[in-house]
């Protein structure tokens, strides 16, 4: 079984037993590659052909130096737009991967205790200064150290699990504050979770059952400038992305790394309710050679509103759109781009923003 997804005109990536394919052009000149040999197809109703490129047998007549030349400017163009189109469809997935849920703390068994050391020490000790033939008084001292040496294999037992239950009970007074929303536990928690994330992230407080969240999120320059396309001939071309196609890819970039720390924030905490989440980036430094980090998103999300989402069927744009609560976004121009929110009449985005240290998201 498989599925195809179209990401644009002439655009589409199918997904099989045998890995992902994409098909770029028209039915009448259309290039594969992907898993398996690049191809290139061409059919008009219900007659078509396809040939893998490469896949003849090798003429006896040396190619020409323009036709070299054209074939490797076409392997390069063919290997970029597989790199473009990696690009974008990972700014399409980013909000996909789920996060393990976080489970009661097990402590590890005790260790048990050297058996053969211990036998092997109080042995030796009894028999010191008894000679080889005194057999009497050896079978007496045997006897001793093995019951020496039971006692204190017993003893080391017994330590082993108190000292285990100790461990286990201190586990268990750390989950059960988790559960009910210690903000030292709670934010400790989160800080380390979003340690190796791509996009920095960071806890600014806990009240109640609700976490405040930033997330650092890359600016539009991250997002590539050209998508694989077709010419009107069925070539493959390198087409320039217009301003709404960014901005609209931003968007999507944007939401996808705030549900990915949503997600994240709520799987590592299971007593959190809500999360409150600021998308922050980084506009460059000021004339003082400060960083200038402005707020461009603003929402809350109830873990219950997020239960049903249809995580790789809906855009990120959608589920944020959809799914949460107190949105606050600032489009502007034709391309409806995201622009920096006004903090001074957002007083509660505010505070979040002032409440973060900077220099260790940029770090």
């Amino acid at each position: 079984m498989g599925f195809s997804v179209k990401l644009a005109p002439g655009v589409r990536v199918r997904a099989s037993s045998r890995g992902l394919r994409t098909s770029v052009g028209p039915r009448a000149a259309r290039v594969h590659f992907g898993s398996g040999r690049t191809g290139f197809s061409t059919g008009a109703g219900p007659v078509s052909f396809y040939t893998s490129v490469g896949g003849n047998r090798p003429s006896r007549r040396a190619p020409s130096t323009g036709a070299s030349s054209r074939a490797l400017a076409q392997a390069a163009k063919l290997e970029q737009a597989k790199e473009l189109l990696a690009a974008l469809q990972n700014i399409l997935q980013l909000h996909h991967p789920d996060f393990p849920v976080a489970q009661p703390p097990i402590a590890p068994p005790p260790p048990e205790p050297d058996r053969d050391e211990i036998n092997a020490r109080h042995r030796k000790a009894a028999l010191a200064g008894i000679g080889m033939f005194e057999r009497k008084a050896r079978a007496h001292a045997k006897a001793a150290a093995e019951a020496a040496a039971r006692a204190e294999i017993a003893a080391a037992i017994a330590n082993n699990q108190r000292v285990h239950a100790r461990y286990q009970a201190e586990l268990d007074r750390m989950w059960q504050r988790l559960l009910n929303n210690d903000p030292e536990i709670v934010l400790g928690t989160l800080a380390e979770a979003f340690e190796d994330n791509d996009a920095a992230a960071a806890p600014v407080g806990v009240a109640g059952s609700e976490a405040s969240i930033v997330v650092l999120v890359p600016t539009p320059a991250a997002v590539p400038e050209r998508r694989p396309a077709t010419t009107s001939a069925g070539n493959l071309t390198l087409k320039k992305l217009t301003k709404r196609e960014v901005a609209d890819f931003y968007k999507l970039m944007v939401c996808g790394y705030v549900l990915a720390t949503v997600k994240e924030a709520f799987a590592v905490a299971p007593g959190l309710t809500h999360t409150s989440i600021v998308a922050l980036r980084n506009e460059g430094l000021d004339a003082y050679g400060r960083p200038r980090v402005q707020a461009i998103l603003a929402a809350r999300f109830a873990r219950q509103a997020l239960h049903d989402v249809r995580w790789t069927a809906a855009d990120a744009t959608q589920i944020v759109g959809d799914a949460s609560e107190l949105l606050t976004v600032k489009q502007a121009g034709p391309s409806k781009e995201f622009v920096p929110l006004d903090l001074d009449s957002e007083p509660d985005i505010a505070k979040v923003v002032q409440a973060v240290d900077v220099s260790d998201l940029l770090s």
